[in-house]
């Protein structure tokens, strides 16, 4: 987090004036530890002379603007960008791509994908199209030969299988009536003694066997009318409703290969993409661990992939990652100052991510959120270009202000050291909002009074408290490892000895201890809280 304050950190003739720094805010935890270490390490070799009887380095408590601020690093890109995308399915090898910032013009061509596989997939499409349209129309005069075989039977094969029938069925009757006439003469001349009576019994059977012979006719009529015909006609419907059936398959089927044919067709096309209007041509962003861009030659590429953007150079933004230790007091809104190689800009917080973003080894785990910075639009920005974006997060005006090397923090409370005439005296004071050089003094200081820079080098009694508290900071490490009887148990407990002390004041010594571990925070300043 840096910070911009008013006064600057100077012996006590010095006057106040306005400084900007980067940082963590108020101060860092981390640096506090080891000043305290050094100055255990340090009572060997610093004189302890009385505290009256030395010149001490002292700043004087006056009222300035305090800054607060958080500075991350970030890279401009575009908030309106044309995405040119893969539109051929499956995965599809590049063979050629325009280089990334060349201005095209409408109708350029930007990427080239491998063809052979499409070509294959083309040529067998328009094959499977040829034998679907002859299957149709074999199919389509199969339907009318159902048709037609419907009404051949009604009109054709059944009547003449009735009339024939009839025909037998009279010459039977005719029979029948014979063979009873036969009958009756043979009886008459049998009772007059001119026949015998074996051939009577040959005229009766004559007669029996004609009737029998007329039933069956009738009864092939019948099964003719009644059965044969309703058989015939469900046989006939039957092969009209499966010729149809098959016809409805035929045509979906042939519509679907002319529907593959035209889809490859026009993915042999697409495996040209060419600019659809003028301007610059840039290659998406890359995942944060990969080393080379996704858009290559030689690379696979899958359907929908962005490929290219063709950013609108009108509407530039920055796109950062604000540590979530201070993401609290990020709202959109908020003044930024965004500095890039050949200009300064004035810009503001447009967007603040809810989630933050997938954190790993490519991140040495820092989780972040995304923050996104809208530019003023001015000439000659171009995506790509490194940005250093300052979020000013508070502006305190007219506040009394302590440097951060004149606070001692301790479990007992924050302490200074004030330069009096009888010599120096210790005072507990109340901070408010800081920075990573300055703090605001909310109560215990007045304006005026002259504090003691870096107190623990300078003062026994500073020196003791510190100590004091390195030591109940060992005794809770030593505490919390016996409880867990573990080396992992341990490590989190030193781990903790080396957090900041919680205590209702603002949370900028967790912020400023995890910034700085992020080497961009280095300043090789020993801060002591």
């Amino acid at each position: 987090m840096s910070a911009s304050t008013s006064p600057a950190i100077e012996p006590e003739r010095s006057a106040p004036k306005t400084a900007h720094g980067r940082g963590a805010t108020r101060g860092v935890l981390f640096f506090g530890i080891l000043a305290v270490i050094a100055a255990a390490a340090g009572v060997a070799f610093w004189p302890t002379a009385a505290n009256g009887n030395r010149n001490f380095l002292t700043h004087t408590i006056k009222r300035g603007d305090l800054t607060v601020s958080v500075t991350e690093q970030g890279t401009l890109e575009s908030s309106n960008n044309t995405e040119i995308k893969c539109k051929v399915r499956g995965f599809s090898t590049v063979t050629y791509v325009v280089p990334t910032g060349t201005v095209v013009e409408e109708g350029q061509e930007l990427v080239r994908l491998d063809t052979k596989v499409i070509e294959e997939q083309h040529s067998l499409t328009k094959t499977n199209t040829f034998i679907a349209q002859a299957t149709l129309a074999q199919t389509e005069a199969n339907v009318e030969k159902a048709k037609i075989a419907i009404d051949a039977y009604e009109q054709g094969r059944f009547k003449s299988q009735l009339q024939a029938l009839e025909k037998e069925l009279a010459a039977h009757k005719r029979n029948l009536r014979t063979a009873r006439k036969m009958y009756e003469r043979s009886k008459s001349l049998f009772r007059q003694g001119y026949v015998t009576d074996l051939e009577v019994e040959g005229n009766a059977f004559t007669v029996t066997q004609a009737e029998l012979e007329l039933k069956v006719k009738e009864t092939e009529i019948k099964v003719l009318k009644d059965f044969t015909r309703k058989m015939q006609l469900e046989t006939l419907n039957g092969n009209k409703t499966a010729s149809e059936s098959k016809l409805a398959a035929d045509q979906a089927g042939l519509a679907m290969e002319i529907k593959r044919r035209d889809r490859a067709a026009q993915e042999l096309e697409d495996c040209v993409i060419r600019a659809e209007k003028s301007g610059l041509v840039i290659y998406p962003s890359a995942a944060s661990w990969k080393s080379t861009p996704d858009i290559t030659e030689g690379a696979t590429v899958r359907k929908d992939q962005v490929l290219l953007l063709m950013p609108d150079l009108s509407q530039m933004q920055v796109k950062l990652g604000i540590h979530e230790s201070v993401i609290d007091r990020v709202k959109p809104g908020l003044k930024a100052i965004v500095t890039l190689p050949d200009r300064t800009l004035e810009a503001s917080v447009s967007e603040v991510a809810s989630v933050t973003r997938p954190a790993g080894w490519w991140t040495g785990n820092v989780v972040k959120y995304d923050t996104v910075i809208e530019l003023p639009q001015d000439n000659g920005l171009k995506p790509g270009m490194s940005a250093e974006v300052e979020v000013i997060l508070a502006v305190h005006s007219a506040v009394l202000l302590i440097p951060v090397a004149a606070v001692v923090e301790t479990a007992d409370g924050v302490f200074c050291w004030v330069q009096t005439e009888g010599g120096t005296e210790r005072r507990l004071i109340d901070l408010g909002d800081s920075n990573d050089v300055f703090i605001e003094v909310l109560a215990g200081l007045s304006e005026g009074e002259k504090v003691i820079l870096n107190p623990t080098r300078l003062l026994k009694e500073a020196e003791e408290d510190a100590l004091k508290t390195l030591q109940q900071k060992s005794n809770k490490v030593a505490s919390a490892a016996h409880l867990h009887s573990g080396a992992a148990a341990a490590e989190s407990a030193a781990a903790d000895a080396t957090s900041p002390i919680k205590r209702n004041i603002p949370a900028r010594r967790a912020a400023a201890s995890t910034k700085a571990s992020d080497s961009r925070y280095g300043r090789g300043r020993s801060l002591l809280w």
